[in-house]
């Protein structure tokens, strides 16, 4: 994209077509689960309902640019920058602490890496650092655009988004194969297999584990896209941020409105209703395990 007069927010003319679809997408899958989760209880899913609601406002401020091009400001800018790269680490915080109760409802704590009443502490733990750690380097890089050296501020910016995207990349390779060593262990244990088929766990454990793998494949891409810099090929070309971490976050949306862990819940205990396949199915009590 050629040079102009005034702060260069992108490397090229942001799309209002794509980014109005994924506004569109991210609005509908968001207000699904904001549903489904006053109506089954299922809080630890609030950070991921937050996290949904991040990415509709960062791709309306994405649409907002679109519409300023090439006389980008800095609020639009701030908005996707900024959610955009730290939403998955709310997705990430729902994620962790579905694994654990799974775990309980099959009741395999003797079979899990860590022990339960840990697992979610450590994850989360390595969740909110890298957070922190994310948009912190992105709150660098937008202070030093309008910097007397804007350069050094959004090399310094990039390498701290880098090192909390690979926090989260440590911490989610980690989770997956504690994830995997367990439900190794439990098709190799018959009496604890016996228990656990009692229960839905394998959908649930593949929702799980295949949201994770979206998540990690998007962290990777990031990495890249901020090791190469402003410049570098990533983040020159639009259809990455749309490829690579829009749709595959609205996939592991999708994947995990329709296989809910609301149902989790409902077998601990812990609600009234469940979710089925995307729709609602009431259950009358409760049905503590």
């Amino acid at each position: 994209m050629s040079s102009h007069a005034g702060w260069i927010a992108y490397e090229y003319y942001p799309s209002m077509g794509a980014a109005v679809v994924f506004i569109v997408l991210f609005a509908i899958v968001t207000l699904m689960h904001t549903f489904h989760l006053f109506r089954t209880r299922t809080w630890f899913f609030i950070p991921l309902l937050i996290g949904g609601y991040f990415e509709v406002v960062g791709y309306i401020g994405r649409a907002m640019s679109s519409k300023q091009s090439p006389d980008w400001t800095t609020g639009p800018y701030i908005m996707q920058s900024t959610l955009l790269l730290i939403a998955p680490a709310l997705f990430a915080a729902s994620i962790y602490m579905e694994l654990g109760r799974i775990i309980i409802m099959v009741k395999g704590e003797q079979l899990a890496l860590i022990r339960v009443n840990w697992m979610t502490k450590i994850f989360v733990a390595g969740d909110v650092l890298s957070f922190l750690m994310q948009a912190s380097g992105a709150g660098i890089m937008v202070k030093g655009s309008s910097s007397t050296d804007p350069s050094s501020s959004s090399s310094t910016g990039q390498n701290v988004i880098i090192g909390g995207l690979i926090v989260q990349i440590v911490f989610f390779g980690f989770f997956l194969l504690t994830s995997l060593i367990f439900q190794k262990r439990l098709g190799s244990h018959a009496g604890a297999r016996a228990v656990a088929d009692q229960y839905p766990w394998r959908k649930h454990m593949w929702a799980l584990q295949s949201s994770s793998i979206l998540v990690l494949i998007r962290s990777v891409i990031r990495v890249v896209e901020y090791a190469q810099g402003t410049h570098g090929y990533l983040m020159e070309h639009e259809v990455f941020i749309y490829v690579f971490d829009g749709l595959l976050m609205f996939a592991m949306m999708v994947i995990l409105v329709v296989i809910h862990p609301s149902e989790v819940n409902y077998l601990l205990g812990r609600g009234n209703v469940v979710t089925a396949m995307g729709g609602l199915k009431v259950m009358e009590g409760s049905n503590a395990v």
